[in-house]
């Protein structure tokens, strides 16, 4: 088979006199340095200033900001997320400044993640396939939060790229360590990617030149043993040893095992960000439009690298990109759209490859590159609507929740106290409290430790709509509070705190 000139346009051979080390000079990676500079930018125009922490964030935040009191740690969540906001959360605890930081950080992230696949492949697919992956409303609305599922996407994509430059060039000694550090960073963040990560790079490995496996192998098993330490050593420390820690995240998850999530994965593009259960009504089926095109460009863009006689260039990412899905569509019966940012990051690569195959062959080119181009327009704004949306509804909940905190303040519920029930972590961290749940997967306290509790300190129980209180709760003050979008009817049940007299007395006698 033979290369036609617009196959050989997609994919990059490597300089003459190629080193390891070189690559095209940056004027000619203007176009992918652009699109992260643009991915940036629109998120410091959405998300700043305004935007609340959602549950998940809360929890990460919790762990290292100054003086807030750490919420409950479960079982699936890693430190990773942790490390990397903790320059900011111990100097300041202003979420506006959390959100730029990211922000800034993820788009060097897409930036230096493209950066290392310039010898790989061209400049305007590299381009076209991080502006494609940028424009989704996941990934834009998940860079500048505290969340690791876009930091595992962008790590997978830096490894594959170091991968196969290494696999390549046996001078590529930063490649190597690339490798291993890439696989680290995944580790550190998601555990439990990392394995899905590695699996086909190591059959990869195995399957390429002697020379080359050994080290690709070491540098992957080094790179999972030092990013999965903090977790197996927190398993010891505090979840009574890695069985046990495995045995509950499965359990919190839903007990992984053979569970089809299609479905639940493209009704959740309509905007939600955990469906579970997810049998919420279908009511945008635009949303999921681009879902069943993905599989069609990529299929495209594999035939297009073999077409070229270099399909590892494509062939790898697509893999390990599948890999990267399968406990997400297989194993979990529930549905969040920030799992798959890995395998949308990995799959671009093909549908870019694809996309500028089919602009540079098809006749008449102008005509092809228009509608292309078109299309492309459209999916974009379908995303911007879903990003819109979320955006509003985000700044919603943070005035929301400054309310209920005002509403809690009043009522005499301050530092140090503890809030328990529904939206416990975002209230308690809003509220400067501790957050506490009786059972459950966040259950950190028995009903007579939140009693206990309750002697010397302020505790509120938020409940949701008509909920009777739990035994221990009965007799305690009722109150309602303010709503949020999704809950707009919330009680709290106010325990009886002995200080609360005295504090009056006090205040009586100040008066007088």
């Amino acid at each position: 088979m033979t290369r036609t000139p617009a196959v050989t346009a997609v994919l990059r051979d490597p300089p003459s006199g190629y080193a390891g080390n070189r690559g095209p000079a940056f004027r000619d990676f203007r176009g992918p340095a652009a699109v992260a500079a643009m991915y940036t930018l629109v998120q410091l125009v959405l998300f700043h200033p305004g935007t609340a922490l959602g549950w998940d964030e809360t929890v990460y935040v919790s762990q290292v900001t100054r003086g807030a009191e750490a919420a409950f740690f479960s079982a699936p969540r890693a430190r990773g997320i942790t490390f990397l906001v903790a320059p900011v959360t111990v100097l300041t605890s202003s979420v506006d400044v959390l959100r730029v930081y990211l922000a800034l950080l993820s788009g060097a992230g897409l930036f230096l993640a493209l950066w290392v696949w310039r010898s790989l492949l061209s400049q305007r697919v590299l381009a076209l396939a991080g502006g494609l992956f940028a424009g989704l409303w996941i990934t834009l609305f998940y860079g500048p939060q505290v969340m690791p599922n876009l930091w595992v996407a962008l790590g997978s994509l830096f490894t594959v790229g170091c991968f196969l430059r290494t696999a390549r060039h046996r001078s590529e000694l930063g490649a190597l360590v690339g490798t291993g550090g890439g696989v680290a960073f995944v580790a550190l963040m998601r555990p439990s990617d990392a394995f899905w990560l590695v699996v086909p790079l190591a059959v990869v490995a195995v399957a390429a030149r002697p020379w080359r496996w050994p080290a690709l192998m070491v540098a992957l098993a080094a790179g999972a043993v030092v990013g999965c330490a903090p977790w197996i050593v927190e398993a010891y420390v505090s979840y009574g040893g890695l069985m046990e820690r495995l045995r509950r995240s499965s359990e919190i998850q839903g007990d992984l095992g053979w569970q089809l999530a299609f479905g639940d994965q493209m009704r959740a593009l309509a905007g939600w960000s955990l469906c579970r259960p997810c049998d919420v009504p279908w009511k945008q089926p635009v949303t999921a439009v681009w879902w069943f095109v993905l599989p069609l460009f990529v299929v495209g863009g594999v035939l297009a690298a073999v077409r070229s006689r270099r399909p590892s260039t494509v062939v790898v990412p697509t893999l390990v990109g599948l890999s990267l899905a399968v406990p997400y569509l297989l194993l979990i019966g529930y549905a969040a759209p920030r799992f798959l940012l890995p395998t949308y990051a990995l799959l671009a690569l093909p549908t870019a490859v694809c996309l500028v195959w089919i602009a540079a062959a098809a006749r008449p080119r102008p005509l092809v590159a228009a509608v292309l181009a078109l299309l492309i327009a459209c999916h974009l704004v379908v995303q911007y609507g879903v990003l819109h949306r979320k955006v509003v509804g985000s700044r919603a909940d943070r005035q929301a929740f400054e309310r209920i905190t005002a509403e809690l303040h009043r009522l005499g519920v301050r530092p140090p106290c503890v809030i328990s029930g529904v939206e416990a972590p975002r209230i308690a961290f809003q509220a400067d409290c501790a957050s506490r749940q009786v059972g459950g997967n966040d259950g950190s306290l028995t009903a007579a430790g939140i009693a206990a509790l309750a002697q010397d300190r302020p505790v509120a129980l938020v409940v949701e709509g008509d909920t009777a209180p739990p035994a221990y709760a009965r007799g305690w003050r009722q109150a309602r509070l303010p709503g949020l979008r999704s809950r707009p009817d919330l009680r709290v049940y106010l325990a009886p705190f002995a200080g609360a007299a005295a504090d009056q007395a006090s205040a009586a006698g100040r008066a007088a």
